[in-house]
């Protein structure tokens, strides 16, 4: 996560101290807030008391969107933090936020601009030409549906119905790569990554593809967002059955500084995720 602007102390605590009072406020005073808390959580090291704030936030935000229904920077946030609260959950918990995480991105976009509403039902031949359109104007609001679709496809993955959704999730961040490589230190890079590893060559994945995507992921971040190199250790490495590549990705990111701006709180979640995996390298391989 990139971080997000620093906003005027004065919302803050107008919503914290009389939220009920502040039914005033505007939009993007809403947003600003909306916008705070997230880079609050993002910057935090502390992932217990993360885990323990957020779904409070949650209810804030919720609040503030009763009001602002068609903010699409508030509607962002607000996605962002349920995709992120998913990470801390799992089951149907984390099926039912990474739901709301899509529902909420995809409202923002077409909320943006009412030619990107429906891409999720709509026929796949005008899918790609409305996603063609999207320009890096259109960034900050078509990445985050890109990051909420594919978070919403992992907890479904049982769904097929949800798993055929795949190809225009990559349709859409490759589109995003060739608008804007460097969006979110590489965040683009990093999903096709993924997404090009969730299945072996032998069954229709392109490993040797996403391994491109990571690595341009890494570079593009100069190494300071941790969370790439674990999932290029646990989808790549793991998959290919590259031990060495495996232990020393891992190793990489233990040993790493996780206090970035926008980025210790994944760094940190990133950490621990490295120290189990390394932990079960000599079982695996």
């Amino acid at each position: 996560m990139a971080s997000f602007p620093k906003r005027s102390l004065i919302p803050v605590l107008c919503a914290l101290l009389t939220l009920g009072s502040c039914a005033s406020v505007t939009s993007s005073i809403t947003a600003g807030l909306a916008d705070d808390l997230a880079a609050s959580i993002m910057n935090s090291n502390d992932i217990d008391t993360v885990r323990e704030g957020i779904p409070a936030y949650l209810i804030m935000i919720d609040s503030f969107l009763r009001g602002s229904p068609d903010d699409e920077n508030l509607l962002v946030a607000a996605s962002t933090l349920n995709g992120a609260f998913s990470n801390f959950t799992d089951g149907d918990r984390a099926r039912l936020l990474t739901e709301k995480s899509l529902h909420l991105a995809a409202q923002a976009i077409c909320v943006y601009d009412d030619d990107y509403c429906g891409l999720q039902s709509m026929a796949f031949e005008d899918f790609q030409q409305v996603v063609d359109g999207i320009d890096s104007d259109a960034m900050f609001v078509a990445y985050p549906l890109g990051v909420a679709w594919t978070g919403w496809i992992q907890t479904h993955s049982d769904d097929w119905n949800a798993v055929a959704q795949l190809s225009r999730v990559k349709y859409l961040m490759n589109h995003l790569i060739v608008v804007d490589e460097y969006w979110e230190m590489g965040g683009p890079h990093l999903y096709m990554g993924g997404l090009e590893t969730v299945l072996p060559a032998s069954m229709g994945g392109r490993p040797e593809l996403g391994r491109e995507h990571f690595e341009r992921a890494i570079e593009i971040a100069r190494g300071d967002y941790l969370m790439t190199k674990v999932v290029y250790a646990e989808q790549y490495a793991k998959l290919t059955f590259d031990k060495a590549l495996y232990d020393r990705l891992l190793t990489e990111v233990i040993s790493a500084d996780p206090e970035v701006e926008g980025m210790t709180l994944t760094n940190t979640l990133a950490q621990r995720r490295a120290r189990e995996l390394l932990a079960e390298s000599d079982d695996y391989f």
